[in-house]
């Protein structure tokens, strides 16, 4: 059983799912294909969403409230990725890019060992479940700009802004 529930964050309300191999869905509870990412969910892992409380929820709103507070830069949950085998692997490699800093499509398919793979690569990061714990937000067109965010480019840009402020970098304040 995969057992769910929502929480409200700085950023909207966000849906938690858990197996009890960890974490398996983060993600904004208004997102237009939370159901999609739901079934995907449900028929990859042969179980069904039910709402309840899983242990691993307590550690992730511990988590993710030191996050929102700028006291935590690295998560340190148990994660149970339910894709294919290319988007796990693109999910564990957004899971490299350190707080505060960004990456593009491009270098992030490289990054991955296929320079070509750019649509490939911002397909799986759409199709990411674990928002902000698996920081697909870190990842922005080639050119700067905010491309493609799940939770909306609002969202996406208070996230960024968020880490470069508690960064402890140097520079202008927000990214964007």
């Amino acid at each position: 059983m995969i057992f769910q529930k929502q929480i409200d964050t700085p950023v909207g309300k966000m849906r938690i799912g858990a197996t009890d191999e960890g974490i398996c869905l983060f993600d904004f509870q208004y997102r237009k294909s939370i159901d999609t990412i739901m079934k995907r969910v449900e028929t990859l892992s042969g179980q069904q969403f039910a709402e309840g409380e899983h242990p691993h929820f307590k550690l992730l709103e511990q988590q993710i409230s030191e996050y929102f507070l700028g006291k935590r830069k690295d998560f340190d949950l148990p994660l149970h990725l339910v894709g294919t085998p290319f988007q796990k692997r693109v999910w564990e490699g957004l899971l490299t890019i350190p707080y505060g800093e960004t990456r593009s499509y491009k270098q992030q398919s490289i990054f991955l060992g296929d320079e070509k793979a750019i649509r490939a690569v911002a397909g799986a990061n759409g199709e990411n479940g674990i928002a902000i714990i698996i920081p697909c937000h870190r990842v922005i067109g080639a050119n700067g700009s905010l491309t493609g965010y799940g939770g909306g480019l609002h969202r996406k840009k208070w996230l960024l802004d968020h880490e470069w402020k508690h960064s402890g970098k140097s520079g202008q304040g927000e990214l964007f």
